[in-house]
């Protein structure tokens, strides 16, 4: 694939500190941008997925597909997350996120959940898709962790992705340095910020079930860090035998060189959820084009001014999404 120029990202003046850049969208966008049309979706196992798309799905016709996977503890009220649908809405395009389980505000009703090598629920969403849009284009944009899951959905499926292009934010290629390095430091609030929302979720289904990983019902759950969260929830909920398990099979950064879909790939050097981990040594193949920004850190990249502040996020995914929804 031939390489296409990126965008640069300049980050708002006076704004360039990473953690200013990380919390800056929360602070600008307080409230969502518009509102979505949800759908529920039965899954196989007898559980559901919240789906919030940018407009009704019986009304798309022929319009290309932009699906959205969200971070650890997000939904479509994150800034990144309605903002980066409007941004596909404003395209033309029909915007569409995937709610992790849990996520959308409901409880699911079995114990599993979600975690950042889970990719069945992705496949199953996409086949749905698939079946009902045919003839549509499909691309994928991830964040975070959803940015993680989908660079390990594409090695996985590298024979039938459904989606002819995909981009990743901020992804933690790294598992385990990221699950280090937001121990640390300031990054210990954002840390706490996801505890407050994980823990609350793991307490409403302990009232449910009888056990959800190490913790039993009747429990107080205490979780303080989100080692400690993969140690006893993740791990043994999901089939791993301790959280350095989950780190070694989950993290995307071995499996790139797998992935045959053209995949853009957005770090900054500053994220304060990451170290020099998640950044690749080994050279990649044509098909994915990997941008390092100097600035920019977790989800950030917030340029222009505090009066008109632009997310540069919005103009470069749709960009370089467009490439692909036009080649197909």
């Amino acid at each position: 694939m031939e390489q296409i120029a990126n965008t640069p990202f300049v980050p708002m003046k006076g704004g360039k500190n990473p953690h200013v850049q990380t919390l800056l969208p929360r602070f600008l966008r307080r409230k969502a941008v518009f509102e979505p049309v949800w759908q529920r979706l039965e899954t196989p196992d007898g559980d559901f997925l919240d789906i919030s798309w940018t407009q009704d799905p019986a009304t798309v016709g022929g319009k290309p597909i932009v699906v959205l996977f969200h971070g650890l503890a997000g939904c479509f009220y994150s800034p990144y997350a309605n903002g980066l649908l409007n941004a596909f809405k404003q395209q033309g395009w029909v915007g569409v996120l995937m709610h992790f389980r849990g996520c959308s505000g409901s409880l699911n009703k079995m114990p599993r959940s979600y975690h950042s090598g889970e990719t069945g629920d992705a496949r199953f969403f996409l086949e749905h898709l698939k079946q009902r849009f045919p003839a549509n284009a499909k691309v994928a944009t991830g964040v975070s962790l959803g940015g993680n899951m989908l660079v390990r959905y594409l090695a996985e499926f590298k024979e039938d992705p459904i989606i002819q292009a995909g981009c990743v934010i901020s992804p933690p290629l790294d598992l385990a340095a990221c699950s280090s390095r937001i121990r640390q430091g300031f990054s210990r609030v954002y840390q706490a910020y996801l505890l407050r929302s994980m823990n609350r979720t793991l307490g409403n289904k302990l009232a449910r079930h009888p056990q959800i990983g190490h913790w039993k019902s009747g429990e107080k759950v205490a979780i303080s860090n989100l080692y400690q969260f993969d140690q006893t929830v993740t791990a043994p909920l999901h089939g791993f035998s301790d959280a350095e398990d989950y780190y070694r099979q989950c993290s995307g950064l071995g499996v790139l060189q797998e992935i045959a879909t053209p995949l853009k790939v957005i770090h900054a050097k500053d994220d304060p959820f990451m170290t020099e981990a998640v950044i690749p040594k080994a050279p990649l193949p044509d098909n994915i084009d990997y941008h390092l920004t100097e600035h920019g850190g977790h989800v950030g990249f917030v340029s222009g001014t505090l009066k008109a502040p632009d997310f540069w996020l919005e103009k470069e995914v749709p960009r370089w999404l467009a490439l692909h929804i036009d080649a197909g």
